[in-house]
């Protein structure tokens, strides 16, 4: 009963918190939701195709029940609403030779700003925005000379832009490609005849899950990440994210750099109970636009349950889902990734522990035909002796030798 009192209280104070305390998101951060999504999108497959061959799913949404509790910010005032993301993910690969595999991949978003909570059909408002990121590609890896080759297309299709928006096109023609030999990777996007993004990583740390070490200090090495935007109008910039194991690559670090305007753009301290990442844990902070002369930071953090994801001014959200700020956000998620047989969530570091039951029966006659042992035992030769036979004097017995036995 008490326990019961305690969780009421708990989800009554988020929901308080979720409203009162909410920030709105605005249209530029909206107008610039399609860039964010096609980078994660490339950064994602980036981390999948890790090792070049095996299998990803990922599928999930964003539920905001309260629609004051992401309000929109336009040049007519606040308006009350529902930020919305819906995504999901697959990649598969198949062995077509030895140590050759091909596989296709295929990411979609479709994520915006809309005055009615919904799962498929919008309201569609003068104030609503809806888009959806589709990209998709084929892969080709040489597992024994550890090098993967991967190229596909990003699509935008833009449903609708209200009135307070920038006005977007749908579009075709942003081609992507990714390459990986051993721990160095490279990607780049492009658009028409320039490019948009480059993104160079050297992932040193040693992963099991891999063929690499379980342990040691070469699990202790950094994952490091530069990447450059080249943004139409704007300065390009140039961004270095590092993540560090802490301890027994359950305990990590990341941070992320503005190397333009040599700055923090984020911190993070995530936990894993398991290295291969099915549960986490994470403390935020992120730097906002400068607020009177001086940087705005904003510490926050979520809770992955593998199922259900919590967050709270989290470093990911504020980045990914229009500046989200101030309200506690649900996804309901689901994301594994397989490789060689074994199960892992994305970026993890060994297999997930698998349950094995051992029974034992007692009566051997319920046992299976195949487990059953019929033990074989080896016959020695058995010596019968004869009482009351005589051997007559000079005939040959056991090697010539003469013997006389008598009866009673």
């Amino acid at each position: 009963m008490v326990f019961k009192k305690s969780f009421s209280t708990l989800i009554l104070t988020l929901a308080m918190a979720s409203v009162v305390f909410a920030d709105p998101v605005t249209t530029e951060d909206l107008s610039a939701g399609g860039a964010v999504t096609r980078d994660r999108h490339l950064k994602e497959i980036g981390e999948v195709l890790r090792g070049g061959r095996g299998g990803y799913f990922d599928l999930g949404m964003y539920y905001t029940p309260a629609p004051d509790q992401l309000p929109l910010r336009s040049e007519y005032g606040d308006h009350e609403g529902f930020a919305f993301r819906q995504h999901a993910a697959a990649f598969v690969t198949g062995n077509v030779a030895e140590h050759l595999h091909l596989g296709v991949l295929a990411w979609v978003d479709r994520a915006g700003w809309d005055g009615e909570d919904f799962l498929f059909y919008p309201k569609y408002n003068s104030f609503s925005l809806l888009r959806s990121v589709f990209t998709w590609g084929g892969v080709f890896s040489n597992s024994e000379a550890d090098f993967t080759l991967a190229m596909g297309m990003q699509q935008q299709n833009v449903e609708h832009v209200g009135k307070v928006y920038s006005s977007e096109q749908d579009s075709l023609t942003y081609i992507w490609g990714h390459a990986r030999w051993g721990f160095a990777s490279a990607q780049v996007s492009l658009f028409e005849d320039r490019w948009r993004s480059m993104r160079f990583a050297l992932d040193l740390e040693s992963r099991a899950i891999y063929g690499g070490k379980s342990s040691g200090w070469q699990t202790y090495l950094p994952n490091v990440a530069l990447a450059m935007y080249n943004t139409k109008g704007e300065k390009d910039s140039l961004t270095l994210t590092w993540e560090q194991n802490l301890y027994e690559q359950r305990l990590y670090a990341e941070a992320s750099f503005d190397l333009r305007e040599a700055g923090l753009n984020y911190a993070a301290l995530k936990y894993y109970p398991d290295p291969s990442r099915m549960l986490g844990f994470e403390a935020t902070c992120t730097r906002r636009r400068k607020l009177a002369g001086k940087d705005d930071l904003l510490w926050g953090g979520a809770v992955d349950l593998m199922f259900i994801r919590f967050a709270y001014n989290a470093a990911f959200d504020y980045r990914n889902f229009f500046g989200a700020k101030g309200t506690v956000l649900a996804e309901l998620k689901f994301n594994l990734a397989t490789f060689d047989g074994l199960l892992f969530g994305r970026g993890g570091a060994k297999a997930a522990p698998m349950e094995k039951n051992t029974k034992t029966i007692k009566n051997k006659d319920q046992a299976p035909e195949t487990s059953k042992t019929i033990p074989v035992q080896t016959k020695e030769p058995r010596v019968i002796e004869a009482k009351g036979v005589r051997y007559e004097d000079g005939t040959p017995a056991r090697g010539g030798r003469t013997s006389a036995r008598g009866g009673r």
